[in-house]
Parts: C-alpha cells; sequence; structure tokens
C-alpha cells in the first residue's frame, strides 16, 4: 500500500524524481522501522475475495510490537531527519497526510478498485472536492435531476453563483444524458442508485458516453456501496462514497471518499484536499478501518431484510406504492440484476400509503426510529421531504417523485420480522 506523490506541495517534477523515495509504506513507518522486510507481514494466498480484502485491505501486524490494527496518529507534525532528506518517512504535516488516514484511504482505493483516494470529513465534503478539482467557471457539468438534497443545493447555491453550469436531467435514459453534453461539458455526475427515489444509471452506457466526449464521469454509489456496484469497474473515471453510510454503518461518525482511477486524477484529488485542509481526522480514520470490515456481512444481512419488507409492504392493503431493486415489479429490474453483484439490492426503499404518511412516521413503534442518516446497523425511518431533501427546490423535488409524504426506509440487521410487526402496527393505524 504505497503512499503516492504525497509531496504535494512540491514541483510536480520533484514529485517524479523522488517517487521511489516517497514510496515508504504505511506498514513499515507505523511500526517505527525502515523499509526492511517486516516478518509479522507473512505472505497471502493469491486473489483472495472482497470479503476478504474489506478486513484486511493491505493492513500488516505492526513490526515493533505486533499490534494488529493500524495505529491512532495523533500527531500534528512529523520530525524529518534532516533537509536533504524531507519526506523520505512520506509525512511531514497531517493536513497533507497522516499514517492512520492514510491507511484508510489505501484501503478505500483496494475495495473500490482504484488507484488512490483521498478522505475527508463528510461525503458533501467529497463532492464538493471533486467539482472543485475539475470545475472552474465557465464549465458545464451534466448531473442527475434526483441525488441527494445537498448535492443538489451546492451545485445550485455555491458553484452556479461561481459562474458553473449545470444541466439536471433524467439518468435513466443514457440518450439524455449525451443530449445535455454541450462544448463546455466537463464533467458527468451520475449516482445509482439515487437517492431517495432509487433510480438506476446505466454505468457502462454513461462511461461509454463521457469516453466519446472526452469528459469525466463521476458517480455517487453510496447508496450501492462497492460490495453492490463498483462504478469504476463499469468505467467511471472517480466514485464518491459518503463514508458515514455503509462503511461506518454503526452511526458513529461521518466521512466521505474520492477515489480516483488513475495517477493523474489522484494527483489532481490530492491537491485540492492539501489546499481545502479538509483531510479527515486520524481518531475517524482509524474507528472506520474498523467499521467497515463488517460492510459485507451487513450489506448481505440488509438486502435480504430489504427484500423480506419490501414484498410485505408491496401487499399490504394499506401501501399504494413499494420501491426496491429486488422486487419484480422494479421498473429497471434488468439493470439492477445486471449492474448489482450477487443478487444484492441493498438496504434503502421507500413506500407510499393510503392516509396520512406523516402520522406513520411520527406513531411506529421501536426498533423503527425517525431520523436522518442511512446504512447504518440501526433501522431508519425518514421524512424526506422536511429532512434529507428539504433544500431541494419544490418543483425540482416534486418532479422526481419525493412528495411531501414521501417515506423512506433504511434497513438495518434486526429480525425483520420484528421490523414487519411494527410497520404493520403503523399502517393499520392509519
Amino acid at each position: 500500500m504505497l503512499v503516492r506523490n504525497i509531496a504535494t506541495r512540491l514541483p510536480k517534477s520533484t514529485i517524479r524524481a523522488s517517487a521511489s523515495a516517497v514510496s515508504t509504506t504505511v506498514r513499515s513507518f507505523s511500526a517505527g522501522t525502515t523499509e526492511e522486510e517486516n516478518p509479522l507481514d507473512k505472505p497471502w494466498v493469491e486473489n483472495v475475495s472482497m470479503d476478504t480484502d474489506i478486513v484486511h485491505g493491505g493492513v500488516t501486524p505492526c513490526k515493533k510490537t505486533g499490534a494488529i490494527l493500524t495505529p491512532v496518529y495523533l500527531s500534528t507534525t512529523f520530525v524529518q531527519e534532516s533537509v536533504d532528506k524531507y519526506l523520505d518517512t512520506g509525512y511531514s504535516y497531517s493536513r497533507t497526510n497522516n499514517p492512520t488516514v492514510k491507511m484508510l484511504e489505501e484501503k478505500v482505493a483496494k475495495i473500490e478498485n482504484g488507484y488512490d483516494s483521498i478522505v475527508v470529513g463528510t461525503g458533501m465534503s467529497a463532492t464538493a472536492s471533486c467539482i472543485n478539482a475539475f470545475m472552474s467557471t465557465g464549465d458545464h457539468c451534466v448531473i442527475t435531476n434526483c441525488s441527494y438534497g445537498g448535492t443538489n443545493r451546492i451545485c445550485r447555491e455555491q458553484f452556479e453563483p461561481f459562474g458553473m453550469e449545470f444541466s439536471f436531467v433524467d439518468f435513466t435514459d443514457p440518450q439524455t444524458v449525451e443530449d445535455a453534453i454541450k462544448p463546455n461539458t466537463k464533467l458527468i455526475f451520475s449516482e445509482t442508485p439515487t437517492n431517495p427515489t432509487l433510480t438506476l444509471a446505466d454505468l457502462d452506457a454513461i462511461s461509454a458516453i463521457a469516453k466519446k466526449h472526452g469528459v469525466l464521469h463521476v458517480c455517487d454509489s453510496t447508496f450501492a456501496t462497492p460490495y453492490i456496484t463498483r462504478p469504476l469497474d463499469h468505467g467511471a473515471d472517480l466514485t464518491i462514497q459518503s463514508l458515514t453510510k455503509y462503511y461506518d454503518g454503526l452511526n458513529i461518525g461521518t466521512g466521505g471518499a474520492l477515489i480516483a482511477k488513475t495517477p493523474e486524477l489522484y494527483e489532481r484529488i490530492k491537491l485540492v484536499q492539501n489546499m481545502h485542509g479538509n483531510i479527515m481526522s486520524p481518531m475517524t480514520a482509524y474507528l472506520i478501518l474498523q467499521t467497515m470490515k463488517t460492510m459485507g456481512l451487513r450489506i448481505r444481512q440488509q438486502s435480504a431484510s430489504a427484500m423480506k419488507i419490501a414484498t410485505f409492504l408491496e401487499n399490504h392493503p394499506k401501501v399504494t406504492k413499494c420501491v426496491y431493486p429486488g422486487l419484480d415489479s422494479f421498473p429497471q429490474k434488468e439493470l439492477a440484476d445486471r449492474q448489482h453483484r450477487d443478487n444484492l439490492h441493498g438496504g434503502m426503499l421507500w413506500f407510499d400509503v393510503k392516509g396520512d404518511p406523516i402520522k406513520l412516521m411520527d406513531t411506529i413503534k421501536r426498533p423503527w426510529t425517525l431520523c436522518e442518516n442511512l446504512g447504518a446497523t440501526e433501522s431508519i425511518i425518514t421524512a424526506c421531504a422536511v429532512m434529507t431533501h428539504a433544500n431541494m427546490l419544490k418543483e425540482d423535488r416534486l418532479k422526481v417523485g419525493i412528495v411531501d409524504g414521501f417515506i423512506r426506509i433504511s434497513v438495518g440487521i434486526e429480525d425483520p420480522d420484528d421490523l414487519i410487526r411494527s410497520l404493520d402496527d403503523a399502517l393499520n393505524g392509519l
């Protein structure tokens, strides 16, 4: 797990010239040793599965102590042996790089099948970093008309006043995406499945369109996670993850990641991270390094439970509509089965009811919890119109189907029968 191009403050020629010297591994640095062999870093069997990578992902025992976990390096600065050997260890100042944070960045990149990544304070910070890195005044972006509400807002409220242009279009039809491209288009911004309507983007088709027109394609894959879909495997150039969601999975911390497919893209986003100073804290990185180990187990359980709950809701007399990619009734079922790994469709679904949906959300019994966030072990029910997507323009929100009573649920790892009994009780009370 090499530390690549971390000296982003140096001229590019210097970075390239010193690449071999900077290629000190985090595992040997964290052990407080030189680059010599670590006898505790024993050979691996070849071609391990994603489940194994999610647990280990390049982390090795500390040579000095044998510690199995990457330590938390709560150090602002790192001592240099001499001026000539500045950055020989790969570290100088924690705004630029920190050993604990770098371990998480390398592990996320490995799981996402990217070259490298940056990890930042929140998912929105990852989104902002992407647009800041690849767009300037006068540039145009084709972006999905249904996305996380914060994404929609930052495009309208911050970037459009800077002279950037955004076309919010329906990504369910790749032709619509291509038709929206202009001579000044620099970025195609997809999200699949979308938050909260769960519409899918055909990543292979949209990536092909991006390459045809010489445009970068970034995909927010937070709902899917790499365990279900890896956008870089489908031709995307960059992937955004809100690590707050399934990577953390325990409602503990917040974080975001921007994963680059190539060294050149990584060099750009790393520079932006350094300039913005939005690098994740070492303590949060340490916690996510641990919580992500169970991501595969959680997603399999959440997917199975969500399918059971969606089937129940679809057949309940008080439910007028239930949308989940695993249902045969899902409008894009063929794409879901083709793009989602191992017939896994995640823990997110939504439904409409006969009666007052606000009453259902206000009165539903535990284990459901009324709050924001998603992807956690606890099952969450959310009123999107007044919570996660309240910052969208109302006409835009209604246009994509997020009505005032839109009920989004994030299925946790509780017994699905308990969750169904609670839903049934609340529905029958309408």
